[in-house]
């Protein structure tokens, strides 16, 4: 197998000028923006957008790092433009909620709520699944997750956050669909992400969410930059510098049995090692819960996002513009 490269770095900093160069030296092993995004491409920056609930736990991809990722694919040429599909809530209610606004206004960058169409994934299990037409459509997709513990999954990185692709309620129906088998539904995931194939993936692990995640935790310094253009490999990569078993995360257990996971032996490291950024005492959930939603759990779930929606959003936008 070609070796494939994780470009990894200590990182301490979200100030602008801090992050901007941690961010050139991060990319440059692998050719620099330059070499992902080339002059006129429309790309989409799909963050984590969790929640609007607790902005101060680092639940979300922090807007620093969109920020400053936005601005080099623009130098790039490209034409980029924010999408998620958010459990509750607008991407762009959700990304307003922690802080997003001041660079979306700066940048004048175009926020995206995606929507589904019927797409054929490469496994016949899942090819019910159906994905944004936006992601699928874009000519770069950009992928920068959070690095947070799961209560259902153990880890959320990478592959992960690209279930953010599947819209809306549609999130609710695979838990129900493929939650009573953990290893189906990290199948589920895995397939997901690789139908939507990113271009690149860069994940945020400055600031960390440690424990019940993926919001009932707490924020954690990992000093971490990670990026890498196979998915797979740069979670297979962050599982060391965590310490955590990676059988016992269903997306990359998933990806080993689909012969996605590169082995460690066939990841180089150009920059800094995962046994030179690891963290002995990362905190996993205390206990872990089931992944499938019960039909009462949906429907609270549905109407907790009409109120999000149609009721709490625009008054919240009403209040603003008094």
């Amino acid at each position: 197998m070609t070796a494939i490269p994780v470009s990894l770095l200590r990182a301490e900093s979200y100030e602008p000028d801090a992050l901007r160069a941690s961010l050139e030296a991060l990319l440059a092993p692998l050719g620099g923006m330059g070499a992902i995004v080339k002059p006129g491409d429309r790309v989409l920056l799909k963050p984590n957008l969790l929640t609007g609930a607790r902005p101060t736990k680092e639940c979300v991809t922090r807007p620093e790092v969109v920020a400053c990722v936005a601005q080099m694919v623009r130098e790039a040429g490209g034409e980029p433009f924010l999408g998620d599909s958010p459990a509750f809530g607008s991407a762009r209610g959700v990304a307003e909620a922690n802080g997003y606004k001041p660079l979306l206004e700066s940048l004048n960058l175009p926020v995206v709520e995606f929507h589904g169409k019927r797409y054929e994934v490469v496994n016949e299990s899942f090819n019910h699944l159906r994905l944004c037409k936006e992601a699928m459509e874009a000519d770069v997709v950009i992928n920068l997750p959070k690095v947070k513990s799961h209560a259902q999954l153990t880890l959320t990185l990478g592959v992960k956050n690209l279930f953010g692709c599947v819209p809306g309620k549609m999130k609710a129906w695979w838990h129900m669909e493929a939650g009573k088998d953990r290893d189906r539904f990290g199948e589920m995931l895995v397939e997901t992400a690789r139908a939507i194939a990113p271009d690149l993936t860069i994940a945020d692990g400055i600031l960390g969410h440690e424990g019940n995640g993926p919001s009932g935790g707490e924020p954690r310094q990992i000093s971490v930059l990670a990026a890498s253009q196979n998915v797979f490999a740069l979670d297979r990569a962050m599982v060391d510098i965590l310490s955590v078993d990676p059988q016992s995360v269903p997306t990359i257990a998933a990806s080993q049995r689909l012969g996605l996971c590169p082995d460690p032996a066939d990841l180089t490291f150009p920059l800094q090692t995962p046994a030179e950024l690891q963290l002995p005492d990362w905190r996993l959930p205390s206990r872990l819960i089931p992944i499938d939603f019960g039909l009462p759990r949906v429907m609270k779930s549905s109407f907790k996002h009409l109120y999000i929606r149609w009721l709490k959003e625009p008054l919240r936008a009403y209040a603003n513009r008094s």
